[in-house]
C-alpha cells in the first residue's frame, strides 16, 4: 500500500537521536508563517493538536500531521522528509544540531493516489 510521508535515512538517524533526547515528539507540517513551510518536531506534550489537523502517516515512529486546510493543497503529493545542513525551525526540536528538517515532494501516479489510505482526522 501507499503512503504519504517517508523519510530519508538521514532523516530517520536524527528522528531517532532527537526521540532520545526528549522523548514523545510529533512532526506538524509547518504551512508557511515564521519558519516558512517546513516540517517541525516538537514534544508532544508541547504542541496542541485539533479538529484542524490530521494524521498523514508516522515515520521513525513519529506521528506527522498537517492542517485539513493545508492537505487540500497536499493531497496528491508524496512528502519525502530529508535533512540538510542549516539552522531549523525557530522552535523545532532539531535547531540547536545545525541540521534541519526539509520536505520534498512528488505528485502520485494516479495508481498510487488510488491506493493511499484516507488521512486520520485528528479529534
Amino acid at each position: 500500500m501507499a503512503n504519504r510521508v517517508s523519510a530519508s535515512a538521514q532523516a530517520l538517524e536524527l528522528i531517532a537521536t532527537l526521540k532520545a533526547k526528549h522523548g514523545d515528539v510529533i512532526f506538524h507540517q509547518s504551512g508557511g508563517c515564521c519558519d516558512g513551510s517546513a516540517p517541525m518536531l516538537f514534544p508532544r506534550s508541547d504542541f496542541p493538536l485539533g479538529g484542524a489537523d490530521v494524521k498523514l502517516g508516522e515515520i521513525g515512529g513519529v506521528p506527522f500531521y498537517m492542517s485539513k486546510s493545508q492537505f487540500t493543497y497536499w493531497e496528491h503529493t508524496h512528502l519525502t522528509i530529508d535533512v540538510v545542513k542549516g539552522n531549523g525551525g525557530m522552535f523545532s526540536l532539531e535547531r540547536p544540531s545545525g541540521l534541519r528538517f526539509l520536505t520534498r515532494s512528488r505528485l502520485y501516479s494516479d495508481e498510487e493516489f488510488a491506493a493511499l489510505p484516507p488521512v486520520e482526522a485528528v479529534k
